[in-house]
């Protein structure tokens, strides 16, 4: 499905109309950075860049005292009352419960025989005992205990408190200081992802670079071929008229020109869509009208050889390699992160507090603030191991990532050695495609002045421009296989050519 959308594809852009502006013509580098502005892929690697760089601030930040404010506001729909309600109902009607004791002893007073006749024949305590049972007690007594009833309850329907609060670490195991290692060893990783993302893009553009010099000169030869063929058509119907060719020789030769035309439409759908795909690596529209500076050379140009260099200069050089050698060290601090748990932390602390009402001088409705200062210790004891297993777990995670660096190693030694065998054989193949290319020439030279002489049959013109035709495609073949091998070994041996990274 996806192939018959790709040459629909073609066929739409082969028939869009040739604008009337030049094309634009575009090297291998020029490709190259259109593909490393325009790519989704290293958009999202410089934004991992990015967020690693936020990362390495936010564990910079741990260093640093936190600080924090906070406020509240409460609404209670009762108030506090430290006396029970027996206690408070007594202080409230004290003076009337007084009142009532003091009449009732009065009372008690007059009723005794021997008092009362004193009473009775003195007009002075007559007057005496009327004032005092007339006297009113209960008023002011009662009033004092309501007074006393109030204070003890406390007014709580608006609460409020407020407090700043500072922490500072001062000892923490060690993981703030492997935490911070840690952000700066991920930041590293992001960049050197980066540096794989630049390669990855990098080699995808030059293999559809060299696949549309591969696909244009096959449609110039292609188009060779059958100007060939239809100029042997040309001479074969004239050969007929006089009587030196067959009409069977005729034949042939138009099937051939059929084929050639067949194949030369074929070369130019696969161009098209190569420079679809070109397009699609670089960030432009699918349907530019791009020339590539090496589409119109008739021989692919050599690459420029460099000399071997070590296995460890490979390393060296490899973003891969340094991905995973960050990805060891990071997972080294992540061991001490989780031993770290295991270790005290002191913090000292620093507090203040405001509230409303408050109860530093007596209770009162009013805001009062109190200020302190402390260190705050934890020591870890004992949680079902879970601390002594986290560092296991780390210590495990560590020596995978080692084993997976040394197979990393050995795989890229592996690989640039049979990269390094390619090239010796695409050179070999050069030389053989040019010295088949060469008597391919000489022998439909000779094959041609042969037929045109009547003394070569048309079939064996045709083996001869069928044997032209597949050196030539061999040569190109070669020349592009031997530029590919060179962009492969150097990306394997971490040489190829990148702008400044971050």
């Amino acid at each position: 499905m996806e192939i018959r959308k790709m040459l629909v594809t073609a066929a739409m852009a082969a028939a869009v109309p040739v604008c009337s502006y030049a094309a634009q013509t575009m090297t291998l580098q020029q490709c190259r950075d259109s593909a490393l502005a325009n790519s989704i892929d290293m958009k999202m690697a410089e934004q991992k860049i990015t967020i690693a760089g936020y990362d390495r601030k936010i564990a910079l930040a741990n260093y640093f005292p936190n600080i924090s404010a906070n406020a509240t506001y409460q609404f209670n729909s009762r108030n506090l009352n430290l006396l029970d309600k027996s206690t408070s109902d007594a202080l409230s009607n004290a003076g009337s419960t007084v009142q009532e004791a003091f009449g009732q002893r009065l009372s008690e007073l007059m009723s005794d025989p021997l008092l009362g006749s004193i009473i009775q024949n003195s007009p002075e305590l007559q007057k005496l005992f009327s004032q005092i049972s007339s006297l009113d007690i209960a008023t002011p007594l009662n009033a004092i205990g309501s007074e006393i009833e109030s204070a003890f309850e406390l007014n709580i329907r608006n609460m409020f408190a407020g407090g700043v609060s500072l922490q500072q670490p001062i000892f923490m195991g060690g993981k703030i200081v492997a935490a911070n290692k840690m952000a700066e060893l991920a930041e590293e990783l992001a960049i050197s992802q980066y540096d794989m993302s630049q390669r990855a893009v990098v080699s995808a553009v030059d293999q559809a670079y060299w696949q549309i010099v591969s696909v244009a000169g096959k449609k110039r030869l292609a188009q060779d071929y059958s100007d060939l063929l239809h100029q042997l058509l040309h001479d074969a119907e004239i050969m007929e008229q006089e009587g030196v060719a067959t009409q069977a020789d005729v034949l042939t030769i138009k099937v051939k020109a059929n084929e050639a035309d067949m194949l030369l439409t074929k070369a130019t759908n696969g161009l098209v869509l190569s420079k679809m795909l070109l397009c699609k690596v670089c960030g432009m529209d699918l349907f530019s009208d791009i020339v590539l500076a090496d589409e119109a050379l008739d021989m692919v140009p050599l690459p420029k050889m460099s000399p071997q260099i070590s296995d460890e200069e490979i390393f060296s050089a490899r973003p891969e390699i340094r991905s995973l050698d960050l990805a060891c060290r990071i997972y080294d601090r992540k061991t001490a992160m989780a031993k770290a748990d295991m270790m005290p932390k002191i913090a000292l602390t620093a507090n203040y507090f405001v509230t409303n009402p408050n109860l530093y001088h007596g209770f009162r409705n009013e805001f009062a603030g109190i200020f302190n200062v402390g260190v705050a210790v934890n020591i870890p004891i004992i949680h079902g191991c879970e601390a002594m297993n986290k560092v296991r777990k780390a210590k495990a995670e560590a020596v995978m990532t080692h084993y997976q660096l040394e197979d990393a190693k050995e795989k890229i030694t592996l690989q640039v050695a049979q990269l390094r065998k390619q090239e010796e054989e695409a050179f070999e193949k050069l030389d053989m495609a040019e010295s088949s290319l060469a008597s391919a020439e000489e022998n439909l030279r000779t094959a041609t002045i042969g037929f045109s002489e009547g003394v070569v049959p048309a079939n064996v013109v045709l083996e001869a421009q069928t044997a032209w035709m597949k050196a030539h495609s061999e040569y190109i073949d070669a020349g592009v296989e031997l530029q590919l091998c060179a962009v492969n070994l150097q990306t394997a041996e971490g040489r190829i050519d990148l702008p400044d990274s971050f």
